[in-house]
């Protein structure tokens, strides 16, 4: 497997642990009778602000996935093969964990300004 599908493949797993957390969140919550299954809108904030970051850092790896996948999968079929292909992806990578890490530690402006940057270098 190529480094550019390992990095594709790190992006999925980064995702699920940030869903993990979410769905943690929501049954920790359930199970200490704070909120029903139902009481969960799609969209709409709820629950506390760290939550609502966690949830929000999940949903930007969600809707920038596709997009990667696909430049990494169209890479790889045509046999994409330089230096900078092959390290592009690592790079993107780590700056959407970085934007993630970011997104989730807290909303104070310096933190956003880190934010801002990460997901820049990511497209």
């Amino acid at each position: 497997m190529t480094q550019p599908l390992w990095c594709l493949l790190a992006f999925a797993v980064w995702g699920k642990l940030l869903l993990y957390g979410v769905g943690l969140h929501r049954v920790t919550a359930v199970m200490k009778g704070e909120k029903k299954p139902n009481e969960f809108p799609g969209g709409v904030q709820h629950g506390s602000d760290a939550y609502w970051r966690l949830n929000r850092a999940h949903m930007n790896v969600v809707e920038n996935i596709g997009f990667f996948a696909v430049i990494v999968i169209i890479g790889t079929l045509i046999r994409v093969d330089s230096a900078w292909w092959n390290w592009l992806p690592v790079v993107v990578v780590g700056c959407r964990v970085a934007q993630s890490l970011f997104h989730i530690s807290s909303g104070r402006n310096l933190v956003v300004n880190f934010r801002f940057t990460a997901v820049s270098r990511t497209g």
